[in-house]
């Protein structure tokens, strides 16, 4: 018996036109499924080789292995903020910098570990102007991961954002 493969909506060469996040702080591999405006469907595989296992020593336990809920929230943002991007058209679109502005009722259910694929499923709540709420849950597979309460991602104008 075979596997059989379903094709992302959209693919990780896709997601880099929308995000302009890159390696190693781009956290979203494919989308499956997308209702513009609405609800996204996106995936993040965790692998051992990823920037946050460097440098880990020898002979740890696999506890020691359990990916950042920092990275897993920000993953699910970023999978969100595709959501919102694409499904706002390019003339209403804000222009700026793309920022995770904060998350709240994070509640983590269970731990990922490399060898996971994530699994957001992100609705949009509201957004008002250059804010978007959302929320959803991060499963990997038949194990929910998190829920996340709100998540408010936030484009704003690049002069000024330097400090100057």
């Amino acid at each position: 018996m075979t596997a059989q493969l379903t094709r992302p909506l959209l693919s990780h060469a896709d997601i880099t036109r929308v995000l302009p996040h890159r390696h190693p702080v781009l956290l979203v591999d494919s989308v499956l499924e997308l209702e513009p405006g609405v609800s996204i469907t996106a995936t993040k595989a965790v692998t051992g080789s990823e920037p946050c296992y460097a440098g880990l020593a020898d002979g740890l336990p696999g506890a020691a292995y359990a990916y950042p809920v920092s990275l897993i929230v920000e993953s699910f943002g970023q999978a969100g903020a595709v959501l919102w991007l694409v499904g706002t058209p390019d003339a209403e679109r804000p222009v700026g910098t793309l920022i995770f502005g904060a998350a709240r009722g994070v509640v983590v259910h269970d731990r990922a570990y490399p060898g996971d694929v994530l699994t957001h499923r992100v609705r949009i709540e509201t957004i008002m102007g250059p804010n978007a709420f959302m929320s959803g849950e991060v499963h990997a597979g038949d194990r929910l991961v998190a829920t996340i309460g709100q998540v408010l991602a936030v484009i704003r104008e690049t002069d000024g954002l330097d400090g100057n």
